[in-house]
């Protein structure tokens, strides 16, 4: 079954490679570029240039690559370290994830002077992915890299969602919330979008460069006051949403903006997408098969809570059952950090699962990140069985205790239960595969 739930995910990944991804959805027919519904002349332009942003571009940028070869004049993308492609019109930048650092920063000023330098006659294709907002780290002008570090650091420890995480994003930034379409207006622009945000909301995923925002000041405010930041970012971010609150720094840009009549923003591949590969392959393997839901968010300890009264619950129907059942969900949970350990959310969701069904057997839940990275560890989550909590004790591990200082990464790299794909060339959140019943 460990072969079985390896054979799913792989297919779930395969799926959602940002180069498939691109490649289901865009072709050239004869001097058209056509991306799903929409259709772009290519007669109309001088020139091509391509940029993006997040941990699939290069993947994506080869498709488009392999699309339009003579078309290209040039381009410039920010992506994860590691996360790379050959290509050969497009300049690759490694930057830091989730962190930014300063090599993503001068990438991001390459791609907004790209921007800023373009013609009405021009087209913008812009590649987005799950990582970008990270990826993109231009801050504004009284606004240090410094700053917008520590700021990330304590928006991720504190549990914050990623739509707050990014409302604060986009406000500090020059690049986010739809100043990069405003930058290349009026050249055309198409950005292709690989979702890693629930409901694929545009002005979410990457931050929103190229898609209106709805957020403003004023819920940044909200939000540093839900998590009790006041005293916790940096005094200079603090200040600079407070005057931006108050009238005196430009919003982010809206939807009824003109910059947006010539930019068209498509999603090409999402966790739904994910999923449903996976499911079609579970069913290839003769389980039956349920999807819990491809929109988990909030509180991973209540994810897990629900998700093993669901399993609970399944393992009774199979009872005196030959059945073998495949449930399968996605999504994106948070942390609230309050250890010192090492870990990211899919492994806290396996550890604190481990906890819920100690005394289960006949199940094997595998929790990753589809980009192939959880936290910052080399591993994308791991797995927990029906042994596994006999198997820990045995070794003198207390999982209460390694939950509870965050730290499922050195629990399950100890219990050998570590899953590492290394990086996957996507990123559309979090898949859970979960098998229950006997093994033939």
């Amino acid at each position: 079954m460990h072969k079985d739930a390896m054979q799913i995910i792989h297919s779930a990944i395969e799926a959602v490679k940002g180069e498939v991804c691109v490649r289901n959805s865009a072709k050239r027919q004869d001097n058209e570029l056509i991306v799903k519904e929409k259709h772009f002349s290519l007669d109309n332009y001088e020139r091509v240039m391509v940029v993006g942003a997040g941990k699939a571009v290069a993947s994506m940028a080869k498709a488009i690559e392999e699309i339009m070869p003579d078309l290209i004049s040039g381009g410039y993308l920010n992506v994860k370290y590691g996360h790379l492609e050959s290509l050969k019109k497009i300049n690759i930048n490694e930057a830091s994830h989730p962190i930014p650092d300063y090599s993503g920063m001068e990438g991001a000023n390459r791609i907004m002077n790209i921007a800023e330098h373009l013609a009405e006659k021009d087209l913008l294709i812009v590649l987005i992915s799950g990582g970008g907002s990270a990826l993109l780290p231009l801050p504004e002008d009284s606004i240090t890299l410094e700053e917008k570090q520590i700021a990330t650091n304590h928006l991720i420890a504190c549990g914050a969602s990623i739509d707050e995480i990014n409302a604060i994003r986009k406000h500090i930034s020059k690049i986010k919330g739809g100043k990069l379409a405003r930058a290349a207006y009026p050249a055309t622009v198409v950005s292709l979008i690989l979702s890693d945000v629930i409901g694929d909301r545009l002005n979410s995923i990457a931050s929103g460069p190229t898609a209106p925002d709805s957020t403003t000041f004023t819920d940044c405010e909200a939000i540093v006051a839900k998590y009790h930041l006041q005293n916790v970012l940096p005094p200079n971010i603090i200040q600079y949403i407070q005057k931006g609150s108050n009238g005196n720094h430009p919003e982010t840009v809206k939807e009824h903006d003109p910059v947006f009549a010539n930019v068209s923003n498509i999603i090409v591949g999402s966790n739904l997408i994910a999923v449903q590969s996976a499911q079609q392959k579970a069913s290839s393997l003769n389980y039956d098969t349920k999807i819990i839901s491809t929109t988990i968010q909030g509180d991973t300890e209540q994810a897990v809570h629900q998700h093993a009264e669901f399993i609970k619950n399944e393992l009774k129907n199979l009872q005196d059952s030959s059945k073998r059942l495949c449930l399968l969900s996605g999504g994106e949970t948070t942390v609230q950090v309050k250890g010192k350990g090492k870990g990211g959310r899919n492994m806290h969701f396996a550890l604190a699962l481990l906890l819920e069904l100690k005394d289960l057997p006949d199940y094997r839940a595998f929790c990753i990140g589809t980009d192939g990275t959880d936290g910052p560890t080399d591993a994308a989550g791991a797995f927990c069985d029906g042994s596994s909590y006999r198997k820990a004790l045995a070794m003198s591990l207390d999982p209460e205790q390694y939950l509870a200082n965050n730290d499922s990464y050195t629990f399950y790299k100890q219990l050998g239960n570590l899953i590492i794909t290394g990086p996957t060339n996507t990123n559309v959140m979090d898949l859970r595969v979960i098998l229950l019943g006997n093994s033939p």
